[in-house]
This record gives C-alpha cells, structure tokens and sequence, in this order.
C-alpha cells in the first residue's frame, strides 16, 4: 500500500527526529508539565519546523479537557470600532495561544443569545461580548458551563456581569471642555435613534457638561454615515447647523463630514466636530477627525486577563483626546 503523501506528521515522527522521547515533544510543545533542558527544547523545535508539525488541537483538548477556543460575539462586525475591537481581543488570545471564533450579532439579541448557546455547545474555554446595548446577561448560563464569560464595551445593567469599558464621562468632558476653548457655548450633541449602552452614559454626560448652556440641541438619526449625512444636509438646507457638534460615533462623524461636503459647508469654519470612538479611519478622513480614543488595546488585553482568572484591576481605562482638524485646531497631536 502506498503511503499517503499528504499525512500529517505526528508527536512521534518529531521525537523520532529530535532522537528524544514524546513525552518530551509533549512537554515543549504544550510548555509543561515539566521542565525540558534548553538544548533538548531547541532540538525538539527545529525537528517540529522541519517536519512543518502542528499540534492536534482536538487531541489537546481531549486530553486537557479545554479546547484552547474562545468565543467572541460581536454587536455588528461591519462596523469599523467593534472590528478593530475584535482585532485586538483576537491578538491578546493569540498571545496566549487562544484560538478566536467570531460570531457576528448584527444588533440582534436574540442572535447574540444564539451565538452564546452555541459557543457553549461548542465548548468554548471563555467568552468575549462585545454588545452593544447590553442584551442578556449570559453570566449564569456561562456559569453553569462552567465557562468564564467577559462584557467589553457595554454590559447588562444588573451590575453583576464582569465588563472592561473606556471612562466615557471624563471623555466627553474634555471634548466639550475643548470645544469651549475655541469659543463654542452652544454644543450640540448627535445620538442614535434611541439611547442604551455606551451611548446613553455619552449623552448623560454631555447633558451634565452643558447644562445651563442656551441652545445646547440633542441631535438623534442611526448609527451610519447615511444617515448621518442626510440629517446635516437637510440641517444645512434649513440653515439649522449648530457651530459644534460632539457625535456618538466615528461612523456618524464621518457621515457628517460627507454631508457637510455636499452642501458646501466648511468644516471646522462653519462647524466644529469632535467624535467619540477614534477608530483608525478617523484619522484619514477630511479634515482629519478630533476623537476621543477608546483604548481599544487596553481593553481587549484587560478582558482577556479577567477570562484568564487574573483581574487587572483597571476600571474605567481612560480615552484621551486626540487633536487633529475638525475641532478648528490648526496643528494635529495625534
């Protein structure tokens, strides 16, 4: 019979080329239980890359009854702050040889709630939700699998689910405190359709940072650049445009920017913008966008240690004001 070219080297084809024994293949490749002499590990690991071996995840995780898999649920993966967001919680597990399975909710509760029973159907060692309003509190049936589960972003407002988010108020604070600094007393604020998560603690601390402020509007249209572009034309065409606006989100900023563009209004000469995610693209668009970024990184890295059982102990990472253009700052400190 002849032997198939295409098989897969095996724990005892690398300790047949390493002239070593598979327990300690086994021992460098899953680093433990034991210690192996540094000159046997290179040995091992050069026969490894030789032989292109790759560990067999499915034998690991029958043996170590873990699968090295997390699952991360995603409120919407088109939307560019919640994919670099996954990017990041993706990286931190990569580090830790974690294998990452994304599930795409599309907004949608009863999608998220799917995805969490399907993860857990799956075995998955924890879980990631990035939600954007919060959804079901998946804590106890995580618990019950006894699967360690993490809220990113936005958690349930039950307070008893572990959640890693930006200090949004001190955030919102200093853009208004910035937009103040270029003479703007009437700063508007643009939300979404209705008000939840991240969002809404967004709002709440504008309203606290412009109250007693005449002609303060809260601005409300969805979450997309259409939207967002259509509502500052038609603000534009009733001459309706306030002279400072702090978005919720980069996607609406950029939608405002698009429509301000089309009516001919100047940006920051008629309108002074500063948005609150800072996503990569915000640096690219034109004029280039004031944001404050979310710390995107910090928080993907804090998660990913709360699942490992280790609290880094850091609430509320900070999200600092990025200057650039659209606030009427001529120089950018990005």
């Amino acid at each position: 019979m002849t032997k198939r070219a295409d098989k897969q080297p095996t724990l005892a084809d690398v300790a047949r080329r390493a002239g070593t024994s598979t327990a300690v293949v086994s021992y460098v490749i899953n680093n433990g239980p034991r210690p192996v002499a540094a000159a046997t590990r290179e040995r091992v690991l050069a026969a490894a890359a030789e032989l292109d071996y790759r560990p067999n995840r499915i034998a690991r995780a029958l043996r170590s009854r873990t699968t090295g898999v997390v699952g991360l649920v995603l409120a919407d993966a088109s939307n560019p702050y919640f994919a670099a967001l996954a990017r990041h919680v993706e990286q931190a597990l990569e580090r830790r040889d974690r294998l990452t399975l994304i599930g795409n909710a599309g907004y949608s509760a009863d999608r998220q709630r799917d995805l969490v029973d399907r993860f857990l159907a799956a075995q998955v060692d924890g879980l990631v939700i990035v939600s954007a309003e919060g959804g079901d509190d998946v804590t106890d049936r995580a618990r019950a699998a006894g699967v360690p589960a993490v809220y990113v972003h936005h958690g349930p407002s039950d307070g008893r689910a572990r959640v890693v988010a930006a200090d949004n108020h001190d955030a919102v604070r200093e853009a208004v405190a910035h937009l103040r600094g270029h003479g703007h007393r009437r700063i508007a604020f643009l939300t979404g359709p209705h008000d939840a998560g991240p969002v809404a603690a967004r709002r709440a601390a504008w309203e606290a940072a412009v109250a007693g402020d005449f002609g303060a509007v809260l601005l409300r249209c969805d979450y997309s650049r259409a939207a967002a572009a259509h509502l500052t034309r038609r603000l534009a065409a009733a001459d309706a445009l306030p002279n400072a606006l702090i978005t919720a989100t980069d996607e609406q900023a950029i939608g405002v920017l698009s429509g301000a563009g089309a009516r001919g209004v100047a940006v920051p000469g008629r309108i002074a913008v500063i948005s609150l995610d800072g996503t990569p693209e915000s640096a690219h668009t034109a004029p280039a966008l004031t944001v404050t970024r979310q710390p995107l990184e910090a928080m993907a890295e804090q998660a990913v240690e709360l699942l490992s059982g280790r609290d880094p102990g850091v609430p509320g990472a900070r999200a600092p004001l990025v200057i650039r253009r659209s606030c009427g700052c001529d120089g950018e400190q990005d």
